[in-house]
């Protein structure tokens, strides 16, 4: 019942918040992703002993139930999104919000929808909370975010309306092989794709694959992205690049590599070579940026290349640091949009050229953004460290060539961010006024980030137990 509730407690609270006004809508998502985290918290303990299912009868003629599921993987990624929504509602407590019941309500809607992909087990019910995620987002960016917010959000509507029916269309084909009546069942659809015939598997691959890499982005699917970050509401922007992307990855190692793996086999090379040159060219492309929103729009397309590219190597330890890093990558990213928020509201721009001297006039700040942004580029002793490894010895398997071409990556991707942290952190304090340093409800926040990129930076072991025995069975 407890899977229930994740999905239950911000969907309700989601929508009574519509019909609230002012501060009280700001303190009920506060409160709901307070009790939201707890309830992910006892779930991901839980994971730790086995499995936490839950199903009940849906629309049984045609072959679906409410079914979910909370492995290892599932309960870390819902527990990612519940310190995530924590954190963006705790550090903008302080922040004007014009329209706040319809601002939290579409927030919290949104934060069901991701709860309901990580937990479904049917694959209908999937593609519903995959829709009900992102219905939200079109709303949040299109009502809050920039200038140029209604031809990005229409761009970003196309990009993703196209795949999620190209993965709708895969989802029901796959439903109608099994033998009798058609099911959606994660295991019945598994069984389904696999005793496909091999050029069946090979196209379809791309029906379903197509949704899942808009969604991550990688190249050539990715030019969404940047102009989608740059144009959201900062709070948008971090449910985005934190959880949203997370959950193409995962549908990947769910919903894509057990169902069709004669089609994976076949197209793995392609994938590969395409998420390695995503490394690269987002990496150069993020080098001559001078926004900083876009600088870390880019270095995510950069990350997620990367963990794209292992997930076809067929390697467990890469499958293992996946996981690993999809939490460790959400909460770094979101501990520097906070920052990057702080900055854009305290001195009014991105642009780091009018930027510098931070570490004088808010130290604190400053402390916390070299702290997150050091994590960001796997500097040892934090929580980005162990995950990368892992990425890099799965690549090194079978693709050393490869490994080298996307190990200039993390090259790049630290001329890039110390680059950003010269121009913004230190130099001249004349270029920033004096503003003040993090409020209550700021610090609060970035200490919950911190403490979870030192902690699990040294000692990973609970992150690692979590998602153990996962990355077997996807790959056998």
């Amino acid at each position: 019942m407890i899977l229930v509730l994740l999905i239950i407690i911000p969907l309700l609270t989601g929508i009574l918040s519509f019909a609230i006004k002012g501060e009280g809508a700001r303190i009920l998502a506060l409160l709901s992703s307070g009790i939201t985290l707890g309830a992910a918290a006892m779930v991901s303990g839980a994971g730790f002993a086995g499995n936490s299912t839950f199903s009940m009868p849906w629309i049984p003629s045609i072959g679906t139930t409410f079914s979910l599921l909370a492995d290892g993987m599932s309960s870390m990624l819902c527990l990612l999104t519940g310190i995530v929504v924590l954190v963006v509602f705790l550090v903008n407590s302080n922040k004007e919000v014009e329209r706040p019941g319809a601002f939290y309500g579409f927030m919290l809607l949104s934060q069901a929808g991701l709860m309901g992909v990580f937990l479904a087990s049917d694959a209908l019910l999937f593609y519903v909370f995959w829709e009900l995620a992102l219905i939200p987002v079109y709303f949040l960016c299109s009502q809050w975010g920039g200038e140029k917010r209604i031809a990005v959000t229409f761009k970003f509507f196309v990009y993703t309306f196209v795949g999620s029916l190209m993965l709708l269309a895969g989802l029901i084909f796959l439903s109608l092989q099994s033998p009798g009546i058609p099911s959606f069942a994660w295991a019945d659809i598994i069984r389904a794709g696999r005793a496909l015939p091999e050029v069946t598997q090979q196209w379809l691959f791309w029906l379903i694959f197509i949704a899942f890499a808009i969604k991550m982005p990688i190249f050539p699917f990715h030019s969404w992205q940047p102009d989608t970050y740059e144009q959201s509401p900062t709070p948008v922007t971090i449910i985005l690049s934190a959880l949203m992307v997370k959950m193409g990855m995962y549908a990947v190692l769910r919903w894509l590599l057990p169902v069709v793996p004669a089609g994976v086999a076949y197209w793995s090379d392609t994938v590969i070579i395409m998420s390695v040159i995503g490394i690269v060219y987002a990496s150069c492309i993020a080098m001559v940026q001078t926004d900083i929103k876009r600088l870390i729009a880019y270095s995510s397309i950069a990350h997620m290349g990367l963990m794209c590219a292992v997930a076809f190597t067929k390697s467990s330890i890469g499958m293992h640091g996946i996981m690993v890093q999809m939490f460790n990558h959400g909460i770094n990213i979101t501990g520097m949009w906070v920052v990057v928020s702080m900055i854009e509201n305290r001195w009014g721009t991105r642009d780091m050229t009018k930027l510098g001297g931070m570490a004088i006039s808010a130290p604190k700040m400053a402390i916390a953004f070299v702290l997150v942004s050091l994590a960001s580029i796997a500097l040892p002793l934090t929580n980005g460290f162990i995950g990368e490894f892992m990425l890099f010895n799965g690549l090194f398997t079978g693709h050393m060539a490869l490994m080298v071409i996307a190990g200039t990556g993390i090259i790049l991707g630290a001329v890039y961010t110390l680059n950003m942290i010269q121009k913004t952190t230190y130099g001249n304090a004349v270029k920033m006024v004096i503003a003040k340093d993090l409020s209550i409800n700021e610090l609060a926040g970035l200490i919950i980030i911190i403490c979870l990129v030192l902690f699990l930076g040294v000692y990973p072991k609970p992150l690692l137990d979590l998602t153990s025995g996962i990355a077997g069975m996807i790959v056998k």
